[in-house]
């Protein structure tokens, strides 16, 4: 299990928009919120991306990974009106999830795993919660604020 502090796994994979995306692509530029969902449209999922979507982020970048293919991710971002980057850790298989401690096996999926990352790709805040059980907002949102005061 990843813990703050810990440099984040370098990973790159494919955008519901298109293109390869890799944490290293915001290395020394911003820091990034990454967030692993179980799966594209399903109620919990869309109600935390949905609540991410309306929340400005203008400190940090926002990145949700699931195992979703890609051209499913195109059409909920399309239908939901995301901006930010979804990433599909399709194939292999969960690879990326795994890497970061919140693949669950026996599910083939994700669970909610959050984690912020600084500028210079290390871990500053890390939530991880069970299947079914919606992420607290309030605890990123903290992380994001106080960022700041961690990083200079």
């Amino acid at each position: 299990m990843l813990r703050v502090g810990d440099p984040a796994p370098h990973f790159r994979l494919p955008s519901a928009a298109g293109p390869l995306v890799a944490l290293a692509d915001h290395r020394g530029r911003r820091p990034v919120l990454l967030v692993f969902y179980p799966f594209a449209f399903s109620p919990i999922c869309t109600s935390e991306l949905d609540s991410m979507r309306d929340h400005a982020f203008e400190r940090v970048q926002l990145i949700a990974v699931s195992c979703d293919p890609k051209y499913a991710l195109k059409v909920f971002a399309r239908e939901r009106g995301y901006r930010f980057p979804l990433l599909s850790d399709f194939w292999p298989h969960g690879e990326v999830a795994r890497a970061f401690g919140v693949f669950d096996e026996p599910h083939g999926m994700p669970v909610r795993g959050t984690f912020l990352i600084d500028a210079a790709g290390i871990i500053r805040f890390t939530e991880v919660n069970d299947v079914g059980d919606p992420r607290d907002q309030a605890g990123w949102r903290a992380a994001i604020a106080g960022l700041g005061a961690v990083t200079g």
